[in-house]
C-alpha cells in the first residue's frame, strides 16, 4: 500500500476551535487514508480470458457496466465496494463504489482508510464534489487539485458514533433516493401524455364532443378551395403569370388513419406556398453579433417553440440566396438530416434569422391555420409516423423537400382548427406545470442530500458517542484516539530499500 503523503502530527491533526461535538476531530484526509492512482494495464481486451480481470474505467464505474477486460499482473487492482475516486476529466472529485473487484482505470484512483468506517469516509468525499469539481488542476482536462483534495479537513467522530451516522445517513438517503427515482421517470410519462394530447387531436377524439355542439361551421370543402386560391394567387405574385403553375399533389387515404367525416385529407402541397432548405458553408459568415442563425440543434421534439437558449449569429452575404433562406413569421422550420422530422413554428417577433443546410423552411399558404399544421407535423401518429416512412438513404437518414411536400394532413373545419389548438395549449399548459415543479422537487431532493451530510458531518443526525455515555454512565473512546492509533501504525510501516547498486550521474566534460 502506498501513502499518500507524509503524516502530520496529532497535534496539527486536532481542531482548534469548538464549533466541533465533543469527542470529535478535524484531521486533514491525508492522514486518514492511503492512496493509489489506476494505470492502464499492458494488455487490454474487449473478451475475457482465463486469468483476466474487469477493467473498471470511469464508464464501468459510472454505469456499472463492464466492457473489456484486463491482465492483473500490470494494472492496480480493487475489491469491491473499495471507495472510488474520478481523477481526470469532467467528472473529477465525483466518488463511488466500485461496481467489482478488478483493475482500476488510470483516470481513477481508489482511497481506503485506516481505522476510520469507510463509508464514512466515502459519504465525506461525496459532500466535497462541488469544492472538488469546481476547483480542478489543467486548463485542458482538468483533474483534482492534489493540495485541496488532501487537505480537505473531515470532522471525525468516534469510531462508534461513526457506524451510527453511516446507518442513519443510509437510511435516509434510501428515502431520497427514492424519491429521486419517481421523480425521475416524470419526464418519460409527461412526454407520452403530449403525444397522447396530439394524437387525439390528429385523429378528431380531442374535440369530439366540440363537434357535437356545433350547428353553424364553415364546410372542409370550402375552406381548402379557399387555401387552393390563395395558394395560386402567391404563385403569381411572386412569378408574375400563371403560366407553369402546378397544381398540389393528391393523396391516397386507403391506408390512412380514418377521420371525421367533416375532416378531409390534403396533400402538405396544398398547404405550403414555399419549401427550401439552408445553404452550405454559412460558417465563414460567423460572428460575434448580427442575425440568429437557426440549426438543427435549436428544434426539439414533442414543442413546436424554438429553442434559442444557444444560437450562432451570422452577417449573411448580399443576393437571392440570402433571401431564399430568410425565416419569415409563422414559416414552419423542420429538421431533414440526423434527427429527422423536429418541428417548429416561428414566433411573431424574432429578429431577422436564417437556417442552415440541415433545416428546411416550409412556410404554408395565406389561410392555413399555421399551429394547426405545425402540431400535426410533430405529431408521433401524424407527420412523425410519414416522415420516418418518407427517409431515405443507406448511409445519411434525412428527408428532401418532396417529401415534406407530399405528406397527408387531415384537415378540420377552420373553427375547430382553432379549437383544437386551443385545447393542446391548455393541456400542455399544465404539463409544463407539471414538469416545472419536477424540476424544482428534484433540485430539492439533490439539496435535501447535501443537506443530510451536512448534518451528518456537524453531528447533528444521531445522539453524539459523549452523549451517549454521559447518559449510560460509561466512558468512551474519542476521536482522538483513532489519530493515535493510525499515526502509531504509520510509525512502523518502514519504507523498503532498493537493492542493487547506486550510480552515480557524471557531466561529460
Amino acid at each position: 500500500m502506498i501513502l499518500a503523503r507524509s503524516n502530520p502530527t496529532i497535534a496539527d491533526q486536532q481542531l482548534a476551535g469548538s464549533d466541533l461535538p465533543e469527542g470529535w476531530a478535524s484531521p486533514s484526509l491525508r492522514s486518514l487514508v492511503t492512496w493509489r492512482k489506476g494505470k492502464k494495464p499492458d494488455t487490454l481486451r474487449e473478451a475475457s480470458w482465463p486469468g483476466a480481470v474487469p477493467y473498471i474505467d470511469i464508464q464501468a464505474f459510472e454505469k456499472w457496466n463492464i466492457r473489456r477486460y484486463a491482465d492483473p499482473s500490470s494494472s492496480v487492482l480493487v475489491d469491491a465496494d473499495d471507495i472510488v475516486v474520478v481523477w481526470d476529466g469532467a467528472r473529477c472529485g465525483h466518488v463511488g463504489k466500485s461496481p467489482t473487484s478488478g483493475a482500476l482505470g488510470s483516470t481513477l484512483g481508489t482511497v481506503k482508510p485506516d481505522f476510520v468506517e469507510s463509508d464514512y469516509i466515502l459519504r465525506f468525499l461525496q459532500s466535497c464534489y462541488d469544492t472538488i469539481n469546481s476547483n480542478p488542476r489543467g486548463t485542458g482536462i482538468p483533474h483534482v487539485e492534489p493540495e485541496l483534495f488532501w487537505n480537505l479537513m473531515l470532522p471525525l467522530a468516534p469510531l462508534a458514533e461513526q457506524k451510527r451516522i453511516v446507518a442513519k445517513v443510509e437510511q435516509l438517503l434510501a428515502r431520497v433516493n427514492a424519491a429521486r427515482e419517481r421523480l425521475a421517470k416524470l419526464p418519460e410519462i409527461l412526454k407520452r401524455f403530449r403525444q397522447s394530447v396530439l394524437a387525439a387531436a390528429c385523429s378528431g377524439r380531442l374535440t369530439a364532443d366540440w363537434r357535437e355542439n356545433q350547428t353553424n361551421i364553415t364546410p372542409v370543402e370550402f375552406s381548402i378551395q379557399e387555401v387552393l386560391r390563395l395558394r395560386k394567387k402567391q404563385w403569381v405574385l411572386e412569378k408574375g403569370s400563371a403560366k407553369k403553375y402546378k397544381l398540389p399533389q393528391t393523396v391516397r387515404t386507403d391506408t390512412l388513419p380514418i377521420v371525421p367525416e367533416d375532416w378531409e385529407y390534403v396533400s402538405s402541397d396544398a398547404l405550403f406556398s414555399f419549401v427550401t432548405s439552408g445553404s452550405r458553408g454559412w460558417a465563414k459568415y460567423y460572428s460575434e453579433s448580427g442575425s440568429t442563425f437557426i440549426r438543427i440543434g435549436n428544434l426539439d421534439h414533442d414543442t413546436i417553440t424554438l429553442d434559442l437558449s444557444q444560437i450562432k449569429r451570422v452577417n449573411p452575404p448580399r443576393g437571392a440566396e440570402r433571401q431564399r433562406t430568410r425565416v419569415q413569421p409563422e414559416d414552419i422550420l423542420i429538421s431533414i438530416t440526423a434527427d429527422v422530422g423536429m418541428i417548429a413554428l416561428v414566433a411573431n417577433g424574432l429578429d431577422e434569422a436564417y437556417v442552415n443546410q440541415h433545416v428546411a423552411i416550409a412556410r404554408p399558404v395565406d389561410g392555413v391555420y399555421r399551429p394547426w399544421l405545425a402540431w400535426y407535423l410533430a405529431s408521433t401518429e401524424g407527420g412523425q409516423a410519414q416522415f420516418q416512412n418518407l427517409q431515405r438513404g443507406a448511409t445519411k437518414v434525412g428527408l428532401g423537400l418532396d417529401d415534406i411536400r407530399s405528406v397527408a394532413v387531415p384537415f378540420p373545419p377552420v373553427e375547430e382548427q382553432g379549437e383544437i389548438v386551443r385545447r393542446i395549449g391548455v393541456l400542455f399548459k399544465l404539463a409544463n406545470a407539471i414538469e416545472k415543479r419536477v424540476t424544482a422537487a428534484t433540485a430539492r431532493a439533490e439539496k435535501l442530500t447535501q443537506s443530510i451530510l451536512a448534518k451528518a458531518f456537524r453531528g447533528e443526525l444521531v445522539p453524539t458517542e459523549a452523549e451517549l455515555a454521559l447518559r449510560e454512565g460509561r466512558s468512551y473512546e474519542p476521536a482522538s484516539a483513532l489519530l493515535a492509533k493510525i499515526e502509531a501504525q504509520r510509525k512502523d510501516v518502514k519504507p523498503k530499500r532498493k537493492h542493487g547498486r547506486s550510480r552515480r550521474r557524471t557531466r561529460n566534460k
